[in-house]
């Protein structure tokens, strides 16, 4: 099998290089979730095409771990290979660190890209091991040695993002970061993730597919900023564009140069999960480095009002595409042959309609009946299952607009459903409705609120193996942090301004899989005695199926959340859509 060749051969480089273990990471030097087609390696190495992954070989083993949303797709495409499958946050599975630790003896080595490794990576490696008598060797890219066909780094131009999207000059954010950075004490801050570095700088890319983001790193001091990234991305336009900014422009690579010559015995700030160890080891000794989250990637995560203005735009735009679409699903599917693959084909169609699309904002989950089982689904031309009039089809799609990101999942009943799958479908619901109709207190966070969309599955004794909700950005990366809502202890508050995801779900292999996602920002509500209390406001508006719900499971507060969900559905879209359309939306947004 080509995957087991590609293994023999980098064990093969593994012994010329006396390394014991090597680790492939999912990942580029700026620890992006998603990356370009050229930083693919853990895909390439081990078969397996999810976003997040470890793989570890040895002589002896080929081990990967990833995460809840991928088990199911993980077992099938690592099949035929001799790679074993480790789940993530399961018990009986050891992490990769303790696995290592527990397999390697004292005098072997550990071997890794330091281009693509985050530094906090490294330093949990090194405390692992601590004690112990291991080597670590960061300089080679075995993966890329033995990759003859890996494909180009991109090369397509930057553009700007306006202000009248933005709401905030890139001068003003600047202004802003270089405030923080002196509360920090800090006179230099290093940014090596991309999304932040667009959104200070008020520059997308094409870069990687779906993340409207510049390849590049930026670095500011007290009194200049500069972005490091291939001049030949920037255009004339772009490069005033900057300067009028006050940013300054130098090749990519340099910045390892501009790093190793800073001031000696300055402080500089910097966030050890988003550099990579490469760079991290440039940073002159003397100097004293100040830890902590990007800065830039608190300020992104509070969105300004005109921000959130035309992520409201955006998202009208979307719930129309998604309406369109699933109206044609309703006409067709029975009439016409139609699979995952030409049913999200045809969504991007409808999306390419509207004003300002730019591409999706991530590949789309087009998932009928079993397939949807799999959290981050892919169809192809091996899997692509025919939608029939029956069962239930999922679509989690999202774009990329001038205006914003978006980002929704729908269930549709498309026939005759299992008394499970309904009841599954409502409870779903009910954990949605549970979470977004909230009020709670300012100072919580979406560790604490996470319960509230599992309750209802867990009295069902039901549970999902992924987070409830993510951040979302504005233009940018569909995943965004330093808020999320799940079971892991996050300790950002939720302030106003930020955009999240409520997703909750059912997924049992080789049955069904049920996810009802909208996109709401948080927003203050009542204040009393108590404090300031908190909401969310719904962004996202696209009818929720009822042939999918059993409304005798709903409580009377929840219907009407429904009914008064499904009535602004309609009064937002009503004006964008065809009579047939319009009457269609309307029986699908009946009250019940």
């Amino acid at each position: 099998m080509v995957i087991n060749e590609r293994v023999k051969k980098l064990r093969e480089l593994m012994k010329d290089k006396g390394i014991s273990a090597y680790i492939v990471n999912t990942g580029d030097p700026h620890q992006s979730e998603y990356v370009a087609d050229y930083y693919k390696g853990r895909v390439w190495i081990s078969g397996f095409t999810g976003s997040a992954g470890i793989v570890v070989i040895t002589q002896k083993e080929a081990i990967l771990w990833t995460d809840g949303r991928y088990f199911v797709q993980a077992e099938k495409e690592l099949k035929g290979s001799e790679y074993k499958l480790f789940k993530i946050a399961i018990p009986g599975f050891p992490t990769y660190t303790e696995w290592l630790r527990d397999n390697l003896n004292n005098g072997d080595t550990i071997g890794f890209d330091g281009k693509v490794y985050s530094q906090f990576a490294v330093e949990n490696l090194e405390k692992e091991f601590k004690g112990k008598n291991i080597k670590f060797i960061d300089e080679y890219d075995l993966v890329g040695e033995i990759w003859t066909d890996r494909p180009s780094l991109p090369t397509e131009e930057a553009f700007i993002h306006e202000l009248k999207y933005t709401g905030k000059t890139g001068k003003e954010k600047i202004e802003e970061v270089r405030a923080e950075m002196k509360k920090q004490g800090a006179d230099y801050f290093l940014i090596g993730s991309l999304d932040d570095i667009a959104w200070l700088y008020n520059i997308r890319g094409r870069d990687v597919s779906n993340n409207p983001v510049v390849i590049s790193y930026a670095l500011i001091s007290t009194d200049k900023s500069y972005l490091f990234t291939d001049k030949r991305k920037i255009s004339s336009e772009v490069e005033a564009f900057l300067k009028e900014n006050g940013v300054e422009i130098a090749e990519y690579n340099e910045v390892i140069d501009y790093i190793s010559k800073i001031d000696k015995k300055t402080n500089i700030y910097i966030d050890k999960n988003r550099i990579n160890r490469w760079l991290y080891k440039a940073i002159p000794s003397e100097c004293n480095i100040v830890e902590g989250t990007d800065i830039t990637t608190n300020l992104k995560g509070r969105k300004n009002p005109t921000e959130i203005q035309n992520q409201k735009n955006a998202y009208i735009k979307d719930g129309v595409a998604l309406v369109k679409f699933l109206y044609w699903l309703d006409k067709n599917v029975g009439n016409i042959q139609v699979t995952e693959v030409s049913a999200q084909e045809k969504l991007l169609e409808f999306r390419k309609e509207q004003e300002g699309f730019i591409e999706p904002s991530f590949g789309t989950i087009s998932a009928y009946k079993a397939n949807a089982a799999m959290m981050h689904y892919s169809a192809n031309e091996n899997s692509n299952a025919e939608i029939k009039r029956e069962g239930l089809y999922l679509v989690d799609s999202g774009g990329q607009y001038f205006d914003g990101t978006t980002d929704i999942t729908r269930t549709v009943v498309m026939g005759p459903i299992t008394e499970e799958e309904k009841r599954d479908f409502t409870l779903t619901l009910k954990g949605h409705i549970n979470l977004g109709n909230a009020r709670f207190l300012y100072g919580a966070t979406g560790h604490s609120l996470d319960v509230l969309a599992r309750y209802p599955l867990w009295q069902e004794g039901i549970d999902y193996k992924c987070g409830t909700g993510h951040g979302i950005g504005f233009l940018l990366n569909v995943h965004e942090g330093p808020h999320r809502i799940a079971p892991i202890v996050n300790t950002v508050v939720l302030e106003k301004g930020m955009v999240v995801s409520i997703e909750p779900g059912v997924y049992k292999a080789g049955s069904h899989g049920i996810r009802i996602e909208n996109i709401v920002v948080v927003d203050e509500d009542i204040k009393t005695d108590s404090g300031q209390f908190m909401k969310f406001e719904t962004l996202s508006f696209v009818p929720i199926d009822l042939e999918g719900v059993d409304v005798e499971l709903l409580s009377e507060k929840e219907r009407l959340w429904l009914n008064e969900y499904h009535k602004d559905v309609y009064n937002k879209l009503e004006s964008y859509l065809s009579h047939e359309e319009r009457e269609w939306l309307k029986n699908e947004t009946r009250s019940i």
